[in-house]
């Protein structure tokens, strides 16, 4: 009888800890299995930004050792059918953020979320999901970025 007891409360114990896993990944899986496939496929997600913060991170440190160059970081994370673009760059210019965003247009994304400060700096995280167009890999929405920076930052010297 004791046996049972503990078992049951064993069990009791880890649906209760399993509901918490589901919880804090935003897990919508019913079944133990897929709750911790979900966990495992959130911790990889979250090593992934880390690995992103600590080039930012590097990015912003060598920024500040030489102020001659205007380095431009940006990183594209495949996420379900969309992606995560970061851009970092230690200027800022006037139509950058539209120039990018233009560059996403061209690929057939959508942005679903953003943030944005084009202060002294530029810095962009935006949340697109991909619509019409096919063959639209983390590769080539980075090149875009990048692309769409030179470009603007290009045109920014013509002009002045």
């Amino acid at each position: 009888m004791m046996s049972r007891e503990r078992k049951k409360a064993a069990a009791a114990g880890l649906r209760e800890k399993l509901q918490i896993l589901r919880s804090i990944t935003h897990s919508r899986a019913l079944s133990d299995t897929s709750i911790i496939l979900d966990a495992s496929e959130y911790i990889k997600e979250l090593k992934q930004k880390v690995v992103r913060l600590k080039q930012e991170i590097a990015c912003e440190e060598a920024g500040g050792l030489n102020h001659n160059s205007s380095p431009t970081t940006v990183t594209v994370e495949t996420l379900g059918h969309g992606f995560v673009v970061s851009v970092f760059s230690d200027k800022s210019g006037p139509g950058l953020l539209v120039s990018i965003l233009e560059a996403f247009d061209e690929l057939g994304l959508s942005v679903l979320e953003a943030t944005a400060s084009c202060a002294d700096t530029f810095r962009l995280e935006a949340v697109g999901g991909e619509n019409q167009v096919e063959n639209v890999d983390q590769h080539v929405v980075k090149q875009a970025v990048l692309r769409a920076v030179r470009n603007c930052s290009e045109g920014g010297r013509q002009q002045e």
